[in-house]
């Protein structure tokens, strides 16, 4: 899913006693063991290496950090498709590697002790860390991790059908050994993907029924353990102090609170009262209207809350109105090109967001992996291989999603949809949009209780559907309800979004692809059923370098771009963080942004903040 950018240090005593970086190390595929791997380019931290860069290795281990999340839960089993999964099941298990935060894609040993992939990479090979136990004391063996990848690619979410896909087998190969064989070399990124692999117990779950949801947590092997619960309202995650991972370098410096409790909120509104009371530490603001003044209270003026707004360079994925391919009349290019002009973003942005955002154009924004200007290169010879099975504007224009002057006067865009419209064969019959058989359009806009912000967002969006004689409803569900509905495909247009990385690979399949559009619970939400799109996946995944993958992702982009399968909302380089005043957090900030694992408690900091509140 990532790639690596090269990074140069100088090697040196100080550096090494630092955990700092020696210079960037090529280690290339087939030269044995190693104690990471990187997709494309160079390992940033050498073997043994103390701490990550962007963490402060000498962070206070202690406190209790109160986290918030909207909606509800039902079950502690994250991998299946039935359930309303609790998040913090996420610490509780390792994986075989982990990624930085400060590299595209380089993955470290962390369940592993060495990793060995041959040049072609038709295989990867991990030796398990012998002091790797679950918390009930039992070793991590290479059995777990078969059953793991088996029981995930049979019974698991969709997503891991198509994330595995090109997996053949798993088989141990020695004591502490155990081999993941790939259909072929072409995919470089399957050795990085096995070992993002969450490994489970066999034993454990021995007896249980994998695919229906779980009502007590698994058994783990991570930093913490769910010390208790109250289903649907609270999690209370606690530190494992002999966790058997806790002095890796990848690991130092990160997991520092005794414990972490979540409250779950139905309802946003009440979720930001009760930060401002204090029943919850630290917020992630997504509403810039609230960012702006909804933190306007006497304990942000004293500093006892503090606004922070931390900058990431992360790739920026695509948020947006997607619209469902599968019905009418989302099945026809035309009409969904001509809904896009209804949608006034830089309106919203000037009168609704404070001019906080921009304008999401690419399913890869904020990065070199984004389509622009006209295709060149190995992007151009691509796809003039597939030129009959593409939409002609691909080579002629650059994609851009419609923009106006921001006064709210869209004359010339509702212009320019109504053609559209008519092209499509839709028509006005007494101020309402009409198919040949008298019909009017009709949809509704499907949205959950965690998203409420967006309702003043799509407000002005129905008016404007209106005056192209089009009846849209907006309708606010629970998450439970939502979940199922965008699992069954089972919806007119959702707000939604594909989060992507600086090293797209095999999730794309699950994304875009024919075979993943009619498969439940798929993140090919709009229903792409494209051959030329599937085609180009393919090629993305098989991309034997980073500058090849580039081109291949930028082709992609741009026929995404030109299908108009979404309605493209907008982005952010900041993450907004709302917290009292009780943290401490390392001085350097890794290109991913926020990170509440290199964060801790500071004692000082809460007992100042008890001592003015009065508590």
């Amino acid at each position: 899913m990532r790639a690596v950018a090269p990074a140069a240090f100088a090697l040196s005593a100080f550096a090494l006693l630092l955990g700092l970086p020696a210079t960037a190390q090529t280690l290339a595929p087939g030269t044995g063991p190693k104690h990471a791997i990187a997709m494309h380019g160079d390992i940033k931290y050498p073997p043994g290496f103390a701490a990550f860069q962007h963490v402060n290795p000498n962070a206070p281990k202690g406190g209790e950090a109160r986290l918030h999340a909207i909606g509800s839960f039902d079950n502690f089993n994250p991998w299946i498709i039935r359930g309303l999964a609790a998040g913090s099941v996420g610490l509780t298990v390792e994986s075989m590697m982990a990624s930085s935060d400060d590299e595209p894609f380089t993955m470290y040993c962390l369940v592993c002790t060495t990793v060995e992939t041959p040049a072609d990479r038709s295989w990867v090979e991990f030796e398990l860390n012998p002091q790797a136990r679950f918390h009930d004391g039992s070793p991590i063996e290479p059995e777990d991790a078969i059953w793991t990848f088996e029981t995930l690619k049979a019974k698991g979410r969709p997503f891991y059908r198509a994330y595995y896909a090109d997996v053949v087998r798993a088989e141990k190969t020695g004591p502490r050994k155990v081999r993941f064989v790939f259909r072929n070399g072409e995919n470089r990124e399957l050795a990085l993907i096995v070992g993002q692999i969450p490994i489970l117990s066999r034993k454990w779950w021995e007896g249980k029924e994998f695919d229906r949801p779980l009502g007590e947590p698994p058994l783990g092997s991570g930093p913490y353990r769910i010390e208790s619960f109250e289903m649907g309202r609270t999690v209370t995650l606690r530190r494992v102090a002999d966790y058997w991972g806790r002095d890796l370098g990848l690991n130092r410096g990160r997991h520092n609170f005794d414990t972490l409790r979540t409250e779950w909120f139905r309802d946003p509104t009440v979720a930001h009262e009760a930060f401002l009371a204090g029943a919850f530490d630290l917020k992630l603001e997504n509403i810039a209207r609230q960012w702006a003044q909804g933190y306007d209270t006497p304990a942000l003026r004293d500093g006892l809350i503090r606004k922070l707004e931390i900058p990431e360079s992360r790739v920026a994925g695509m948020q947006a109105l997607a619209m469902n391919a599968r019905r009418k009349p989302f099945d026809d290019r035309r009409v969904r090109q001509a809904l896009a002009h209804a949608f006034d973003f830089e309106w919203s942005n000037r009168n609704l967001f404070f001019d906080a955002y921009v304008r999401t154009r690419s399913y890869f924004d904020n990065s070199e992996l984004a389509a622009r200007g006209l295709p060149q290169g190995e992007e151009l010879a691509i796809l003039e291989r597939l030129r009959s099975q593409l939409p002609p504007e691909i080579f002629t224009a650059e994609y851009n999603p419609p923009k106006t002057d921001g006064s709210g006067n869209i004359r010339d865009g509702l212009r320019e949809a109504t053609r559209l419209l008519r092209e499509a064969g839709w028509r006005i019959d007494n101020q309402r949009l009409v198919d040949a058989s008298g019909k009017q359009m009709e949809f509704e806009i499907l949205i959950h209780q965690g998203q409420g912000g967006f309702e003043r967002v799509i407000g002005p969006f129905i008016a404007n559907l209106k005056r192209l004689g089009i009846e849209a409803r907006l309708r606010n569900i629970d998450v439970a309800q939502y979940q199922n509905r965008t699992d069954d495909f089972d919806f007119d247009m959702v707000v939604s979004g594909w989060g992507q990385a600086e090293s797209p690979g095999n999730e794309q399949r699950d994304y875009w692809t024919s075979a993943k559009a009619d498969q439940k619970g798929s993140r090919n939400l709009v229903g792409i059923k494209d051959k030329a799109i599937d085609e180009l996946v393919e090629l993305l995944i098989a991309a034997p370098d980073r500058e090849s993958l580039i081109q291949r992702t930028r082709a992609l982009d741009r026929t995404l771009q030109w299908g108009h399968w979404v309605i493209p909302n907008w982005y952010t380089d900041k993450d907004r963080v709302a917290s009292w005043d009780k943290f401490g957090m390392p001085a350097t900030t890794p290109k991913s942004g926020f990170d509440l694992s290199v964060w801790w408690f500071d004692a000082a900091k809460d007992a100042n903040l008890r001592a003015r509140r009065g508590r």
